[in-house]
């Protein structure tokens, strides 16, 4: 196990540097000279070429890299082209957390319908329950977030009056429901359905049999036998679901006037603030990786022979 999870830590920060190299890269060729960004329309030649020496612009290309790893590994990721003497981190650090926790609590509305949803149809294959709630589910995923979120403002926020409409007050307040729920549950359909396929292979393993076979209670083969094995599938794309989870939660912040990184993103687009897009994109491909590995470690848990082999 410690072997395993020795080679898989020492993989990611590689995985990173790499990815880190090809952002970067990106915001290196992407038009526009920073240093006449941040200097302003007027600016005279002297002064853009005093902010390209402070900025290290003139350096080759691997310098300014290396550089710039080495000031991120201290959560430094420079100063933003749009707002002039403000640290990238400073903008990002309150917008990213609110951000963060939509995400975490949109993840468990996810996984807290999905999978049971998705065992329940299974374990009801042949009945009129399973295609009933594939298809309910399926409604769901197709319609577009435009059409999700003003429906639910209108039934509960403004019908009903239980939950406010805009804001953000927290993980734990009222105002995550109609977010979370929006971003939760077209995600909770892919989870249902890789959880039914799973289920339903598990059901067909010979060990099931067995278990009934020797008399063993129809939860305790349940639980021990079929939901554990059938989750195992499962495990290997919950770090890739969370990449597509924040990109659609960058829709739903704006709709819900949800102070997090939406609007400062799109600010960046527009105004060319290249640090914060860098600033993101990495960040983002750090917390995906992160997400991976902490899948991969879960997996082995689960299943030695996936350590074994490795």
């Amino acid at each position: 196990m410690l072997i395993y999870m020795s080679r898989r830590l020492l993989w990611t920060p590689v995985l990173l540097f790499v990815a880190g190299l090809f952002i970067f890269s990106l915001g290196s060729v992407a038009p526009g000279d920073p240093a006449e960004l941040m200097a302003g329309q007027r600016a005279d030649p002297e002064a853009i070429a005093r902010i390209r020496d402070r900025l290290g612009l003139n350096d080759p290309f691997m310098v300014q890299y290396l550089r710039y790893v080495a000031d991120a590994l201290k959560f430094d990721f420079g100063e933003s082209y749009r707002y002039r003497g403000r640290d990238v981190i400073e903008l990002l650090g309150p917008k990213l957390k609110v951000s963060l926790e939509l995400n975490i609590v949109s993840y468990v509305v996810t996984l807290a319908i999905g999978l049971p949803l998705g065992f329940w149809a299974a374990m009801r294959q042949g009945t009129w329950k399973d295609p009933m709630m594939t298809t309910i589910m399926l409604l769901i995923y197709a319609l577009p977030v435009f059409f999700t979120a003003p429906f639910l403002i209108l039934v509960f926020a403004l019908w009903l009056d239980w939950i406010p409409v805009s804001g953000w007050s927290g993980i734990f307040s009222t105002h995550a429901i109609l977010p979370a729920f929006t971003i939760g549950l077209p995600g909770a359909f892919v989870f249902m359905r890789y959880m039914r396929a799973s289920t339903l292979d598990v059901l067909g393993q010979e060990y099931v049999r067995t278990a009934h076979g020797k008399g063993m209670g129809h939860m305790t083969v349940n639980r021990r036998h079929i939901a554990r094995n059938a989750l195992l599938p499962i495990i290997t794309i919950l770090g890739f679901s969370l990449a597509g989870l924040f990109g659609g939660s960058l829709i739903v912040e704006l709709i819900y006037g949800i102070p997090g990184v939406s609007r400062l993103a799109l600010e960046a687009v527009f105004q060319r603030d290249y640090p914060v897009l860098t600033a993101l994109t990495l960040l983002g491909a750090t917390m995906l990786a992160v997400a991976n590995l902490v899948a991969d470690i879960m997996y082995s848990v689960i299943d030695p022979r996936i350590r074994l082999r490795a």
